[in-house]
């Protein structure tokens, strides 16, 4: 029987959508407002799903405690309170979407996690805009 086990977390960052290899009116036309040079921010909410079969002898998935801490170290510690753009490795050559960051997250938490678990990254960028990447 599979099930999945889920942490919610928050982390807020500042970015700008920009590509360095377009002009700037190019970068305007397609990001709009979120090209602001000067950049903008986001109070980003997160849920990580965790999904695999339930060990007998516990009776957890995973012990929430666990990926709790490492969402604080992979994501929280690394994101909360930065400039996406200017101070995250990933993000020195790669556009900070959504997207993106959803993909990063899941990347680091997947170096962590044993990989007899999925894992499912829900990244809300505002109450109305999130994306969802699995690995796949």
């Amino acid at each position: 029987m599979r099930i999945k086990a889920c942490r919610k977390a928050h982390f807020n960052a500042a970015h700008r959508l920009h590509r360095k290899d377009w002009s700037e009116e190019k970068n305007i036309q397609v990001f709009g407002k979120c090209n602001n040079p000067y950049y903008h921010g986001h109070n980003y909410e997160l849920i990580v799903a965790v999904i695999g079969e339930i060990d007998p002898e516990t009776g957890y998935l995973i012990d929430l405690k666990v990926l709790k801490d490492y969402i604080k170290t992979e994501v929280e510690d690394y994101l909360d309170h930065k400039n996406l753009n200017e101070e995250v490795e990933e993000f020195k050559n790669l556009n900070p979407t959504a997207e993106n960051i959803a993909v990063v997250i899941w990347n680091r938490l997947r170096k962590r996690l044993n990989l007899k678990y999925d894992i499912e990254v829900t990244l809300f960028e505002t109450p109305r805009n999130y994306v969802v990447y699995n690995g796949k």
